[in-house]
């Protein structure tokens, strides 16, 4: 093993001093295809709201065999992205690398309708055949210096130090076929820009100027290799382009460079002699500087060795990043922020609102003043738990939602091992806050019970959303009160989806490969098969388990009694529920409020059915939270089979 370690070490060296020594003797040759791919990975284009665009996108800091000549984005004072195409500059207000399009207007038009040169009155015009106009868009025809036309008043609009008795017109496509002979006629000059559809729609219904119609823009489609781009990033190569012919290529880092040509090319003769020259320098200096390395770490401590054998690891880090970004890049994630961005949200991580398995949260701000939460997800977590899953769950499925009883993802950073979440704020916190205090549980002696009640029905709506709602059934799997964030008016909405699942709206189960949940919550179909296949009926166990914990004010499992043995809460009750009993339950006043608990007590005991069968969907839950207690019927005995947690087969995840 000693003698492994101080071989990897030599060979460091060794690498090192030949690089030296392109230091010493210069000499031109081709880069290779592994040097680009990695100057092409971390080339980083950043402009306005634009950031991180890929091939054939290039400038700024990615270099030109990065992308495709007729891509060239350029930016106007750090804040505006614009791209030339035919003679027309052009102002690009977001690109869908997903879709291969992006939405543009062009320069002088994003100002405003009113030109104030002679010149620029000519039609919108891409004039490049690797752009096209989408379906979505639509000619806006804007004529100027015109006479009084009666039809055509409405459409009318004004520029500064305009002469009086003069009028400024636009038209749609059928309007501007119809009046043109007219127009054409009596007018000083006209132009022709696309907009979007529903920007033509608005400035006709009145709810947009035609100024804000033109500002909004127009989708174009791009080409450039779409199909050989697409195959070479899933074969994990990145997408490039010859400097010379300017033809597609793949770069690979473990490929020597065969069709790409970079700047300063050598070739012929004066090529072949120097890389001759350079291999008598290698030759003669091999194997002295082999000797010097030897003597030199044998000098090394063991420890110093040992430490040296992870340079390998930037490069396995490097490939699992590759892998975040491209899921990244397949979703319609939220707004991008750098690591610098978060800090100043975040004051410098200065108000810290709690901290879980997966990393730490803080209060910030953003830039229009909304308070938002930021997690920070740790770059070292501990043994079996995997932030980097957890991270793509997020940004891939939250993403994908929306409504009011589930959280919204507002933004993400990823900077290498630099990654954060930035949610809305939520203002009460956890619902496990109301519930737990030190050794404690007293939800109900806490909340009222209208408000416990009203909690319950929004995670089922939420839990119903997620599972039929979305064109993908969304499996959350970690339901529980950690999860469960309550606004200022005590509206709950479902977080965390790190341990989340997609499966098919047409499959009813889900395979999974490992063990997910939290202990007291989780199904037993999650952690034994034997109890049938997990699929949204696991996220209503752990609904019932929540909802009992809810109603009694203390955890399901490990109950003290006055003899301290351990009690199974869903069979205390069960018990009592099947006597008729006055349910004892900690601050039931009310006839109105032992309604509220027997019904709750009743959803939570049907959800926690062990048999798949018995146990509602959440549309059924919502329909059975409406009902009086009265016309529910007492389920089936539950059965306390939840692995304990000296078990060792699970570990609770992260609050």
């Amino acid at each position: 093993m000693r003698e492994h370690q101080l071989f990897f070490l030599i060979s460091f060296c060794l690498a090192k001093y030949l690089g030296s020594l392109s230091i010493i003797f210069p000499i031109s040759c081709s880069s290779s295809n592994g040097d680009l791919f990695i100057k092409c990975l971390f080339a980083h284009y950043k402009c306005g709201d634009i950031e991180g665009t890929e091939y054939p996108f290039w400038g700024s800091h990615v270099p030109e065999v990065c992308g495709h000549h007729a891509f060239h984005l350029n930016c106007q004072r750090n804040k505006y992205p614009f791209v030339i195409i035919g003679k027309q500059r052009f102002l690009i207000l977001k690109i869908d690398q997903e879709t291969f399009s992006m939405k543009i207007v062009r320069w002088d038009l994003w100002q405003g309708a009113c030109l104030a040169e002679a010149e620029n009155l000519q039609d919108v015009a891409l004039n490049h055949p690797l752009y096209g106009y989408t379906s979505t868009s639509r000619n806006l025809t804007l004529i100027y210096g015109c006479p009084m036309v009666d039809s055509m008043l409405s459409y009318a609009f004004t520029c500064d130090l305009q002469a009086t008795h003069v009028y400024n017109y636009y038209a749609d496509e059928i309007t501007w076929e119809l009046q043109q002979p007219q127009l054409v006629k009596y007018c000083r000059a006209h132009l022709t820009s696309p907009v979007s559809q529903a920007a033509l729609m608005e400035l006709y219904g009145g709810s947009k100027t035609v100024n804000e119609a033109l500002s909004e823009g127009f989708d174009v489609e791009y080409q450039a290799h779409r199909h050989s781009c697409v195959s070479c990033q899933d074969s994990g190569g990145i997408c490039g382009s010859n400097l010379t012919t300017h033809d597609f290529v793949c770069l690979r880092r473990d490929q020597p460079r065969k069709n790409a040509s970079s700047p300063g090319t050598i070739s012929g003769h004066e090529s072949n002699l120097k890389k001759y020259l350079m291999g008598i320098i290698i030759g003669f200096t091999l194997a002295g500087m082999s000797l010097l390395c030897f003597l030199l770490y044998c000098f090394w401590s063991f420890k110093r060795v040992t430490a040296s054998n992870q340079m390998a690891i930037p490069f396995r880090r490097l490939e699992y990043n590759q892998k975040i970004e491209k899921v990244i890049r397949q979703t319609i994630a939220p707004k991008r922020y750098s690591y610098s961005d978060v800090k100043k949200m975040t004051a410098s991580f200065k108000d810290k609102l709690g901290q879980g398995g997966y990393g730490i949260v803080y209060k910030g701000k953003l830039l229009d003043g909304r308070p938002v939460a930021v997690k920070i997800l740790m770059k070292n977590i501990p043994k079996g738990k995997r932030n980097g899953e957890e991270f793509i769950n997020e940004v891939a499925i939250i993403s994908r939602t929306s409504h009011v009883n589930v959280v919204s993802l507002l933004g993400f950073c990823f900077e290498g091992h630099k990654r954060a979440l930035i949610y809305e704020f939520m203002a009460n916190g956890s619902l496990e806050k109301f519930m737990y205090n030190g050794n404690t549980w007293k939800a109900g002696c806490c909340l009222e019970w209208e408000i416990l009640y009203e909690i319950a029905i929004g995670i089922a709506k939420g839990l119903e959303y997620l599972h039929g709602g979305c064109n993908t059934r969304i499996l959350h799997l970690d339901i529980k009160p950690q999860n469960i964030l309550l606004d200022e008016h005590f509206l709950p909405k479902i977080a965390d989806f790190g341990l989340s699942k997609l499966c098919s709206r047409k499959e009813s189960t889900a395979s999974m490969e490992n063990v997910r949940g939290t202990i007291g919550y989780i199904a037993p179909e999650v952690y034994s098969r034997c109890f049938g296949r997990v699929s949204h009926k696991s996220d209503v166990y752990s609904y019932g388990m929540m909802i009992l914990e809810m109603v009694s004010g203390r955890k399901n499992a490990n109950v003290k009694a006055n003899d301290a043995s351990k009690i199974y809460f869903p069979h205390w009750i069960y018990h009592r529920l099947q006597q008729d009993s006055d349910l004892g339950l900690c601050s039931v006043r009310t006839k109105e409020e032992d309604e509220i608990a027997r019904r709750l007590v009743l959803v939570g005991l049907w959800c926690i059915q062990t048999n798949l069968s018995h146990r509602p969907s959440m549309s059924e839950v919502l329909v059975m939270l409406e009902v009086c207690s009265e016309a529910l019927e007492i389920p089936p005995r539950p059965f306390n089979v939840s692995p304990q947690s000296s078990s060792g087969n699970l570990s609770p995840t992260s609050v």
